[in-house]
């Protein structure tokens, strides 16, 4: 039997107290320090009793707001405390305490987004850094075609090949080689995906122009392996922030891992005894590679004396409370241009893959096959060397 939602303040003390301790434990697992917790368990009862002499207002977002507001009224605001009362709502949430956040309606424009953003996810597997990119031009798209009619809707039965291209030709010079092949990419997943789901009668995937970007047209952006190596022996390892960034820079190095693998990678996908390491790779896949004993180290070097003591399963966590994982691969490209910066190294690409290019190149370089490499990058088609051609 599903429990009665407390949307009211109206519960007896002891309910609240159980609450409470559950919100102590998780802010404890989360790392916050002791003091810092007391302050947050003060202001929460500060609001639960607020809440108690506004009868018309409940544990809700709009609740917070208006305690909220009531602070800054009598100039009490302090540093955290939103963070506090917020945190404490979405833990209720989580635990059917209270009820969920009314949303919005959708409109016809998002639920169709939404439900292409499912269907990449759960159908076709890909990682959430690339269904960002597909459905943001997915998104663009339609809303161009809603421009182009008086209607509150565009009709997809009437779509011709003549706006896909109109389309192309528009985004296209407004972007640079790379990130329009990401377009065309994204805007054939689309189309392919209105096929699927009946708003389209025809493949219009197949009208989408291909963007010139000749391999080895331009010369590749990477490191030397001597400077790779400068740039990871300027990292500082006598902190525990040194430490974590030099496991990373050196899983970047060494495996030409992405940096959203480097960030989704958890504690239970290093086998320590078999020196191997399972990665989360793009479609869902997964894959085992070999952990190099320089690696192996410098992982084990900051789980032990680098990493603070959480409840988080993610191998890199945040050096500061909340005590969590890397909230995108963006995180793990900082890494890599604090590196750059400490080491003075110059270079046209500033991001987590600037490694896996090195390594490609050096690869090739040592007399590697392009197979031989594309095995180790992980890509699903032989023709795809990216690694070694992308601007």
């Amino acid at each position: 039997m599903k429990k009665q939602h407390l949307a009211a303040v109206d519960a007896q003390p002891q309910q609240w107290a159980e609450h409470l301790n559950t919100y102590i434990n998780l802010v404890q697992g989360q790392g916050y320090a002791i003091v810092s917790i007391q302050n947050q368990v003060y202001w929460i009862k500060r609001f639960l009793a607020w809440l108690r002499s506004h009868a018309e207002l409940h544990l809700n977002d709009l609740g917070i707001q208006r305690f909220l507001q009531s602070l800054r009224n009598a100039h009490l605001t302090r540093t955290g405390t939103a963070a506090a009362l917020y945190r404490f709502l979405h833990m209720l949430r989580e635990q059917d305490v209270v009820p969920p956040k009314k949303e919005p309606p959708l409109s016809e424009q998002q639920r169709l987004t939404k439900d292409y953003e499912r269907y990449l996810l759960e159908e076709r597997g890909l990682v959430p850094a690339t269904v960002a990119y597909n459905v943001r031009f997915a998104d663009q798209f339609v809303s161009v075609l809603h421009t182009k009619v008086e209607k509150p809707r565009f009709n997809f039965s009437q779509l011709r090949a003549e706006d896909v291209t109109d389309f192309v030709r528009r985004q296209s010079h407004k972007l640079s080689p790379g990130r329009a092949q990401l377009l065309c990419t994204g805007l054939r997943s689309f189309l392919r995906f209105l096929l699927h789901q009946g708003k389209i009668r025809t493949d219009l995937a197949v009208c989408v122009p291909t963007v010139a970007r000749w391999s080895f047209s331009t010369l590749p952006k990477f490191l030397p392996a001597s400077t790779v190596e400068t740039v990871l022996a300027r990292n500082d390892r006598r902190s525990p922030i040194g430490r974590r960034d030099y496991a990373i820079l050196l899983l970047l190095a060494r495996l030409g891992l992405r940096a959203c693998e480097v960030a989704s990678l958890n504690l239970e996908d290093i086998d320590w005894e078999n020196a191997r390491i399972n990665i989360r790779a793009k479609g869902g896949r997964w894959n085992q590679l070999p952990l190099p004993a320089d690696v192996g180290d410098a992982l084990a070097s900051y789980l032990r004396h680098g990493r603070p003591r959480c409840s988080c399963r993610r191998v890199f966590v945040r050096n500061r409370p909340p005590l969590a994982g890397f909230t995108s691969p963006a995180a793990i490209c900082g890494v890599v241009k604090h590196a750059l910066r400490r080491a003075g190294v110059e270079s046209a690409r500033k991001g987590a893959h600037l490694f896996r290019h090195s390594l490609a190149t050096s690869m090739l370089q040592q007399g590697a096959s392009l197979d031989e490499i594309g095995e180790l990058l992980r890509h699903r088609s032989p023709n795809n060397h990216d690694d070694l051609c992308e601007g």
